[in-house]
């Protein structure tokens, strides 16, 4: 998915102030604040910035960290990875690959049961769920 570049003073008007803190600044939010840490709805998860699918419900599980857990992406060309050394640790961010949104960062090697061992640790106010119709 291929979007037209969007200038800072354009994402400050798309945006309320604290998805503008998280999605293009790389900030966080507080754990087990967020509307989807604990949510079981179905459905995907798209970049709250550009739309763009990121994750599946059936990708996510309860890691109990306090922000929304995935142990895969919907695909591997929907994120992008970049090291992050901030706060004097090592770790790799994970933003959207469409609008280069901050996601949150991945974690591997935590011993949880999952396909992957990894954990997609991700902001909520960095995605909307478009929840799946039951039928």
């Amino acid at each position: 998915m291929e979007h037209e570049p969007v200038h800072d003073d354009e994402w400050r008007r798309r945006l309320t102030p604290e998805e503008y803190r998280v999605l293009r600044e790389a900030g966080t939010e507080a754990p087990f604040t967020g509307e989807y840490w604990d949510s079981h709805a179905e459905g995907v998860y798209a970049c709250r910035a550009c739309g763009q699918e990121l994750f599946r419900s059936q990708q996510k599980f309860d890691s109990h960290c306090g922000w929304p857990s995935f142990f895969a992406p919907l695909a591997e060309d929907r994120v992008e990875y970049l090291k992050d050394s901030t706060l004097g640790m090592e770790r790799v961010e994970v933003r959207c690959s469409a609008c280069h949104s901050h996601m949150g960062h991945v974690f591997a090697g935590e011993g949880y049961d999952t396909p992957t061992d990894l954990r997609y640790c991700i902001n909520s106010i960095s995605v909307r769920l478009e929840e799946t119709p039951e039928g």
